[in-house]
């Protein structure tokens, strides 16, 4: 089934076999156009533009197509970087409180060590 076959209006329909100078990569943006745009206005645009127009119309809707996919991911880069951002200054802080913790454990085993050293040096 065609997308452009519009059979509500038996006057006008733009079909692929209408349209075989496109390449099925053209085609396929055509229909993508038509549920965008609806498929009366890309029919009507088709009619209207000559071959090279017609081409170079659909090769700028790819290219907004492209744009947009290309700002998708760029933001879910930014995104995702500054997740990893998040994730590092928050294993920053735990690795120092982490740190500070044995820190303090350590200050207590380590002023008691020295007693018990004394203990075991005075019984040889």
């Amino acid at each position: 089934m065609n997308m452009l076959d519009d059979e509500d209006d038996q006057s006008f329909h733009a079909t692929r076999d209408g349209y075989s100078h496109l390449s099925d990569v053209e085609w396929d943006a055509v229909e993508r156009m038509g549920s965008t745009m609806g498929i009366h206005a890309v029919s009507v645009m088709l009619e209207a533009l000559n071959r090279d127009a017609q081409h170079a119309t659909i090769a700028k809707f790819i290219q907004n197509e492209l744009d947009a996919e290309r700002e998708k991911v760029a933001l879910l880069h930014q995104q995702g970087s500054q997740q990893a951002e998040l994730l590092r200054e928050q294993g920053a802080q735990q690795f120092e409180l982490l740190r500070q913790q044995q820190a303090a454990a350590g200050g207590s085993m380590h002023s008691r060590r020295p007693e018990t050293l004394k203990i075991d040096i005075s019984k040889v």
